[in-house]
């Protein structure tokens, strides 16, 4: 791409012509450090077998494994290696949701038993509903 022994155009011109700093074309990447990869597999290794551990459980399992690590650096690589936690979500059944009911196609429930007819009134009547 750059080459320094064209006659008439130095190096810092041809970086110019290709828009990239003259300190770009002489930069070599260090790569990461081996023990780096090595905690990266340890992580690895164990989130495939407990997909449940999150920073503070593997933090506690890699302290007892003898590895000297903080919460921090095991949140950076877990999010570096782009793993996410099987976690339980929020509770969200106690929003509004619009439920079908077997009996009546005028009632809707909005949590669990709760049924209320067309004009928003509590019904007298408990069912079970199902979601639509």
């Amino acid at each position: 791409m750059i080459e320094p022994n064209i006659r008439g155009l130095s190096v810092g011109r041809q970086c110019a012509l290709l828009s990239i700093s003259r300190s770009s074309l002489y930069y070599e990447p260090k790569g990461e450090p081996e023990k780096k990869l090595d905690l990266m597999r340890v992580i690895d290794k164990k989130f495939l077998e407990e997909p449940f551990y999150g920073v503070r459980q593997m933090t506690w399992h890699l302290r007892n494994k003898g590895h000297l690590v903080n919460e921090n650096r095991i949140r950076r690589l877990m999010r570096l290696m782009g793993l996410m936690v099987l976690y339980q979500k929020p509770n969200t059944s106690n929003g509004p949701v619009a439920v079908w009911c077997r009996s009546f196609d005028s009632i809707y429930c909005n949590k669990g038993d709760e049924l209320w007819d067309e004009h928003g009134r509590t019904n007298s009547a408990r069912m079970r509903c199902v979601l639509r």
